[in-house]
This record gives structure tokens, C-alpha cells and sequence, in this order.
């Protein structure tokens, strides 16, 4: 948006706010206001603020979050802890001894919030008095625009990240659990009384001993700043204190408020000067004073002047030089009449005879800018010469007057304003009294120090703004902190679901293969991977149909179309297929659908098993160790009970040849001849005794049973191998 051209519809959406809702924001910073109100249309989808208008013309309730969105109630107990350790310790004492033993003490928080700083300065003023004293005496006015925050305020119940700035006993002292909420004492509550307030449209609350006000002149122009502050000092006492936050300087309001600490922004009302009328003149009186000599005057005027000052005739000779200018540069009475040429202050500290013949020759004046001069103790003074043409009424010049002014204090004042854009907090007190001693110097410094001060307004307005940005992030961030726990939580969900999807597939003996509406793969099982030799970063993402594996996948398209298409819920086939290492086998291809909540079909599941003409599930539930073999003497499936009893993984085991598995442990050579020379001139053997050293798991003395077997499909025979263990 250009803020340019947005000026008159933000400037009515702002009365139209006025208008129906009684919230003025004229007096707010423009910048941050406009940059809130955006936020606040960006969350509803619009961009422009006559739309935004006329969306709050339909939707009245958008008016709370509007508000919500621009008072930005960022808040919390003891919030800057120094400053509140200072007022705590050195303010609060000076409130209760100023006054009688019953005196009522009379607080304002203006601009409270959801209550945290109100209740902040209920507990320091009960540490400092005792509960009993605070009951009787203290009241805290405690206001603020937002009703919803006050509704907050009044509730005094707080979540426990809200309570963390507050110390542990502290909170056991003044609050109660309920919950995992803490509640504020109720019989301290009542000396806290919340209200709506607005600070620029209603009158303030009068005869204060303390008003705290942080972090909320900010947000408003300079005009509406001054007329809150004359509004606080008519609410506090003569000796009433004004509690500010860090962005907030009051360094061009002194007549209002003079600072006890800047560094904490403590502030002093300054008492109301009262108007005296002029003197009266007495006739007696003015018929005995007389008028002293023009000249006297001219030369007293002149040696008192604070600034050094000399003056030389047309002829280039020293004629007059004051107190100051003497002292400065050691000048004597001999001096006087003496070529300018010919002294040391020609040429010392800067060279001056140059500059002082062009202003005799122009008739213009000059200037010289940083001129530092060594003193005695080592130290460095700042000047700046001002060269002038002295002229008559008839304009033509009988002399030249050189003026030093002492720049040291301006020079010094701004090294420490430069400095303070890294360490604003500790200059401002120097800053403060470097404006003091400024105030007091001549005409042409006093004009350099107001331009130091509207820098230094600037400056305080960016800083200001920085501070309304910092508190809108910190808005954000609690909101980005409460999505982040919402996502942490479905982060962990998700991670539940999907082991608990890794346990299903690690679980079934079939390859799974899930594929979405284009066949492109989503989901490859371990089984899957073992079966067809490709891993599923191979796999995933591509097309089921174009997979190079030994499974004609053609045939699986039509079912799969119809199950798709709704046409069908179930499909079971049996394909011919070549597994991963060349052999050729019956693999049996099991399709469903797969189904989402509302019971849309999203794509579909394949089981794949090798059909051995025995059902593995039996033979899964067997106690004792079995595995089942092909003609190569392959794993082609072994039971639970093998994977306990020798400790081997399946992915380790099935697709190895018996004498591979682990570290060799089976390659016994009584097994060998068994397979190899008795067993294939025999269809089985029964109770071969074997003892056998197996690394792990030590030496076991076992049976074993072997029977070839050949399905009855004529389909290629396997060998079921059983283990019994005697040890």
C-alpha cells in the first residue's frame, strides 16, 4: 500500500471507528497504528480500508478483534526488573515516610493491560508496608481502554509462563494455586480498582502519590504526548512521582517533570510556579537612581561577556581584548596596541591572520569550525572563531572583532550522542545534563543545541517505534509459540501413527505396496523390497506400472482401474513371476482400495506373497524352529520361533542360502550332507543328531527333520527344515 494515497480512507476508517465505537486514535502514531490496522486486515483477507470499512459495516464483531489487534496488551509482572528494583528501593520508602502513619497513599497504573503491573505494584508496596498497612491505606487506580484486558485484569488469574517473572516467594506469598492458574490474594485484590479510561478524552485522577505509566506514551504523537503529561501533572502531589518506561525521556518537558533517575525513568513533578505581578516602581526610587556613564556600561558589558572576545582596527592593531579573552590567552594591558601579526594568538591555537585579512578584504564574516587547543592539565578545549567586519553608519569598516567560543561542552554533548546510538540507556542522563549546561550558553549555541534536541526527538521517536514494534513481535511471537505447540503436538501424533504404520508392515510376512489414483507408489514394505531387489528410494514417487521388476505389473492395471472406480472392493489373482534372484515362482497379488474418512477411494493397497503351497501362518505359529528352503538351499521363509531361538534378523536371513546366514554359524558340514547327498535321494530324514558351536549364543545339541515337499500345482518343491533343540 502507499501510505501516501491511503491517507483519506485510513483517515476515515479512523472516524468511523470514532463514530460507532467511541475509540478516538487521533492522537496515535500514525506509522504503528496503520501498520497494526493492516495486520488486522491482512488476518481477514483485505487490502484496502474503504473494503475494511465496509466489512466492519457487516461484521460489528470485528470491532473486538480490531481493538485487540491495535492495543497491543504486552505486559508482565515486574516487567524491566532494574527499573522496578529502583522504585522498589528508593522511591516507594520516600512515598510512605513523606506521609502521616493513616494517610492514604493514592496510585494510578494508567494503561494496564491484562493487570500485571498493577499487581506488580501491589506486591512492592506490601513488601515495603506490611499486608495490614497496605489494606488500610494504599488504593490503586488501575485503567485502561481495552475492556476486554480489564475483564482479564479483574479475574487477577494468571497461567504459570505468565508467573514465571515472578520470584518463588513471592508467588507463595501472593497468590493462591487453582489449577494450573495462580490467583492473586482476594483481600489484596480489593485494594486494586480496575476501570476503563481513555488518557487523552477523560479527566485524570487527582491527588496521586505515584502514577505508572510504562510503555504506552509511545504509541501517541508529540502534541498528544505533552497533553497527557500536563494531565499528569495536574493529577500527582508537588511531591508526586512518574513511573515511565525505557523509550520514554520527557527530556523536552523539565517545566512538567525533572528526573530522579533517567536510567530507570523515574520522574519528579515540578511544583506550579505561581505568577507574581510586576514591581512596583516608587517615585523616591526612581528620583535617586542614576543613569551610569554609556561607556562604563559598554565596558563592563564587555569584560563580563563569557565569551572571548578581541577586537583590531583597520591597521591590523590590537585594541580591545575582555576578561575572558585575557585570560584565555594569557593577554596583558602591554599587548593592547600591538600588531595582531606580532602576538602568539594569531597563529595559536589556529592560524587567524589569513581569515581576518579576507574578512577585511570582503567585509563578510568568517568562520572557524574545531579549533582544540592543548590546556595545561593536558586536557583538549573545542573553539569556534567567528571573524566579523565592525562598520559605521556609513558602512565603512573601522575594525575587525573576533569572538572564541568555548565548544568543549557542545563537542563533548556530542560524542555522547553518538555514542548513545549503541548504549542509548546509560546516555540519556548525560545527555540530560549536557542540555542543562547548553541551555545557559549565547544566542548561536542555544540555536545548535534545539537542533541537537529535534535530533534527538527524532531519534526518540525511531527508538519509540522500535519499542511499539518490539512489543508487536513479542504479540507474535507468543502467538507463533502457542502454533508451534499445536504443531509439536501433531508432530508427535504423526510420529506415533506412523510407527505404529511401520510396526503393521514390519509385522506382515507379504510385501505391501500403496499406490495413490496415478499408480504412483507411495508406500514399498522391507518384504516388498526383498522380494522384487529394489529398496523404496527407488520406488517411491514413481509409477507402479513402469517398475522393472520381475512382476508383470500390466496385469494388475484393469483391477486396479476398477477397484479405483468403485466398481469393485476386493481382487485376488495369481501371477507368474521371477523374484530377485532369478527364480520363478507364483506370487499371489491381493488389491483393496484405499479408503479415507469421508470414504473417498484416494488409491489402493497390493499384498504380495510367494504361493509355496503352505500356509505360512501355520507354520508361523510353530514353537519350534522351522525354515523353509528352495532347490538352491535359499531361505524362503523361517518362522518366529527360529528368529528367538538363533537370534538373526529377517532381513538378514530370508533370500541367503542356508550356509550364508550370519557369520557362517550354518554351515555345519553334518547339515551339508544331509541337504546335499541324503536328502535328494531321499524325501525326508528324521532325527539327525547335530551339536554345533553357534557364536552368541553357544554350543547347542539339536535334531533335525527335513521333508521336500512338491506342491500340488506341480510348481517348483522347497524343503521344510525343523529344529528341535535338546540342550
Amino acid at each position: 500500500m502507499d501510505p501516501v494515497s491511503d491517507d483519506e480512507p485510513f483517515e476515515r476508517l479512523l472516524d468511523y471507528v470514532k463514530l460507532h465505537r467511541g475509540l478516538d486514535f487521533t492522537g496515535y502514531k500514525r506509522s504503528s497504528l496503520r501498520r497494526r490496522v493492516q495486520k488486522r486486515m491482512h488476518e481477514v483477507k483485505i487490502k484496502e480500508f474503504d473494503e475494511y470499512q465496509d466489512y466492519l459495516e457487516v461484521h460489528p464483531e470485528e470491532f473486538a478483534a480490531l481493538f485487540n489487534t491495535i492495543l497491543i496488551n504486552v505486559t508482565a509482572f515486574f516487567r524491566d526488573k532494574p527499573a522496578w528494583d529502583y522504585l522498589a528501593g528508593e522511591i516507594v520508602p520516600r512515598i510512605v515516610n513523606s506521609l502521616e502513619e493513616d494517610e492514604p497513599i493514592r496510585i494510578w497504573s494508567a494503561g494496564c493491560a491484562s493487570g500485571e503491573e498493577a499487581y506488580t505494584i501491589a506486591i512492592i508496596m506490601a513488601e515495603s508496608m506490611g499486608m495490614e498497612a497496605f489494606k488500610r491505606r494504599v488504593k490503586i487506580y488501575a485503567t485502561d481502554v481495552d475492556e476486554e484486558a480489564l475483564e482479564i485484569a479483574r479475574h487477577a488469574s494468571y497461567p504459570e509462563k505468565r508467573m514465571e517473572p515472578v520470584p518463588i516467594e513471592l508467588r507463595e506469598k501472593y497468590f493462591v494455586r487453582e489449577g494450573d492458574r495462580s490467583v492473586f490474594l482476594s483481600d489484596l485484590r480489593r485494594s486494586v480498582i480496575f476501570g476503563r479510561h481513555d488518557l487523552v478524552q477523560d479527566a485524570p485522577i487527582s491527588r496521586l502519590d505515584l502514577i505508572v505509566c510504562r510503555n504506552t506514551l509511545m504509541y501517541f504523537i508529540a502534541e498528544t504526548q505533552a497533553k497527557i503529561l500536563e494531565r499528569f501533572h495536574f493529577a500527582l502531589k508537588d511531591s508526586g512521582f512518574l513511573f515511565l518506561g525505557k523509550a520514554e525521556m520527557l527530556l523536552t518537558h523539565a517545566r512538567l517533570f525533572k528526573p530522579e533517575t533517567l536510567k530507570h525513568r523515574v520522574f519528579t513533578r515540578v511544583p506550579a510556579m505561581r505568577r507574581r505581578g510586576p514591581p512596583v516602581e516608587i517615585p523616591a526610587m526612581r528620583e535617586a537612581a542614576r543613569e551610569p556613564d554609556i561607556a562604563t556600561l559598554q565596558e563592563v558589558a564587555f569584560n563580563a561577556a563569557q565569551t572571548a572576545q578581541i577586537v583590531m582596527d583597520v591597521e591590523g592593531t590590537l585594541v580591545l581584548a575582555n576578561t575572558r579573552a585575557q585570560s584565555l590567552f594569557d593577554l596583558h594591558e602591554k599587548d593592547l596596541g600591538s600588531p595582531f601579526r606580532d602576538l602568539e594568538i594569531s597563529y595559536k591555537p589556529v592560524e587567524l591572520r589569513s581569515p581576518i585579512e579576507q574578512v577585511m578584504a570582503r567585509k563578510t564574516p568568517a568562520y572557524v569550525p574545531d579549533v582544540q587547543r592543548i590546556l595545561p592539565d593536558g586536557s583538549t578545549q573545542f573553539l569556534a572563531v567567528k571573524i566579523v567586519p565592525l562598520t559605521i553608519n556609513s558602512g565603512d569598516m573601522v575594525g575587525v572583532s573576533v569572538t572564541f567560543q568555548d565548544m568543549t561542552s557542545y563537542k563533548e554533548l556530542e560524542a555522547e550522542f553518538l555514542e548513545s546510538n549503541a548504549r542509548l540507556e546509560a546516555s540519556y542522563e548525560e545527555l540530560n545534563s549536557a542540555n542543562e549546561e547548553l541551555e545557559t550558553t549565547n544566542e548561536e549555541l542555544q540555536s545548535t543545541v534545539e537542533e541537537l534536541e529535534t535530533t534527538n526527538e527524532e531519534l526518540q521517536s525511531t527508538n519509540e517505534e522500535m519499542e511499539t514494534m518490539n512489543e508487536e513481535l513479542q504479540s507474535t511471537n507468543e502467538e507463533l509459540e502457542t502454533i508451534n505447540d499445536e504443531l509439536r503436538q501433531r508432530t508427535g501424533e504423526l510420529n506415533r501413527s506412523n510407527e505404529f504404520l511401520g510396526a503393521i508392515l514390519a509385522s506382515l510376512h507379504s510385501g505391501v505396496v500403496v499406490a495413490d489414483r496415478d499408480y504412483n507408489v507411495l508406500i514399498w514394505s522391507d518384504e516388498a523390497s526383498d522380494l522384487w531387489g529394489l529398496r523404496a528410494d527407488e520406488v517411491i514417487g514413481k509409477s507402479l506400472l513402469s517398475l522393472d521388476i520381475g512382476l508383470p505389473v500390466d496385469q494388475l492395471k484393469a483391477p486396479i482401474s476398477e477397484l479405483l472406480k468403485g466398481k469393485a472392493d476386493y481382487d485376488e489373482r495369481l501371477l507368474d513371476a521371477v523374484n530377485r534372484r532369478g527364480r520363478t515362482f507364483r506370487c499371489q497379488v491381493v488389491a483393496t482400495p484405499l479408503v479415507d474418512e469421508q470414504g473417498s477411494r484416494k488409491g489402493v493397497v497390493l499384498l504380495m506373497e510367494e504361493v509355496l503351497g503352505i500356509d505360512r501362518r501355520i507354520v508361523d505359529t510353530v514353537r519350534e524352529p522351522l525354515i523353509i528352503l528352495n532347490r538352491d538351499l535359499e531361505v524362503i521363509f523361517a518362522n518366529r520361533s527360529f528368529y528367538a531361538t538363533f537370534r538373526t534378523p529377517p532381513e538378514e536371513t530370508v533370500g541367503q542360502r542356508i550356509y550364508d546366514l550370519g557369520n557362517r554359524q550354518w554351515d555345519i558340514p553334518e547339515l551339508r550332507r544331509l541337504l546335499e547327498e541324503i536328502l535328494p535321494g531321499k524325501s525326508t530324514f528324521r532325527n539327525f543328531e547335530v551339536v554345533h558351536e553357534f557364536p552368541g549364543i553357544g554350543t547347542r545339541k539339536m535334531l533335525l527333520n527335513a521333508r521336500r515337499l512338491i506342491p500340488a500345482n506341480n510348481e517348483e518343491e522347497f524343503i521344510l527344515l525343523a529344529i528341535e533343540e535338546m540342550t
